[in-house]
């Protein structure tokens, strides 16, 4: 009875490790179909699926599609949240904060450079705009904006800017497929 009682273990094990290889294998599978290059604000796959992102959500305020591009815009609680995707996939999501202040900017460049470190000046001023309030008024303007960026992956970038249109937002970006997009501007698709 012993041996039987083994020998019965022992096939059960071969069977419980032949089904967590199984289930092992359909990992990569799975996450294949669902790449996602970061996680965003604690709820969107830079990368993933729009489909899925949105499923949970309240229906957008806004929605605009040309061919195989969608954004969309929902709020977020005093914030506006934009999720750009391009044939399914999100390559870009974007937190415009409603209160657009030279204090809110400096509290985000500041957490992100704890973060990331000093990351890329990319601002474009006028000129004239040598001192903080000159380049303050040319944003409002919309002469000049206010732009740091940070790679911290080759998969994807964090850009932090302070324009006449969005005023104060964050953007994480999909690398390859904003260039795909932005490629496909150009070509004039």
């Amino acid at each position: 009875m012993g041996r039987r009682l083994i020998a019965h273990i022992a096939g059960r094990r071969l069977t419980l490790g032949a089904g967590l290889w199984l289930m092992l294998l359909a990992i990569p599978i799975a996450s294949a179909a669902e790449p996602c290059l970061k996680n965003v604000f604690g709820r969107y796959c830079l990368g993933g699926e729009i489909d899925q992102a949105v499923r949970s959500m309240p229906p957008p305020i806004a929605r605009e599609s040309k061919g195989s591009s969608l954004a969309l815009v929902f709020p977020d609680g005093s914030d506006t949240l934009y999720l750009l995707a391009d044939s399914g996939r999100i390559y870009k999501v974007v937190r415009a904060y409603a209160i657009s202040t030279q204090l809110r900017f400096d509290d985000i460049y500041k957490d992100l450079r704890q973060i990331y470190g000093d990351g890329e000046d990319r601002s474009r001023f006028p000129a004239y705009a040598s001192s903080p309030a000159a380049r303050l008024a040319s944003i409002r303007r919309g002469e000049g904006r206010a732009i740091h960026g940070w790679n911290p992956s080759p998969e994807w970038s964090i850009e932090l800017s302070w324009t006449h249109e969005l005023g104060v937002s964050l953007a994480y970006i999909a690398t390859a497929l904003a260039a795909k997009r932005a490629a496909q501007v150009e070509s004039g698709l």
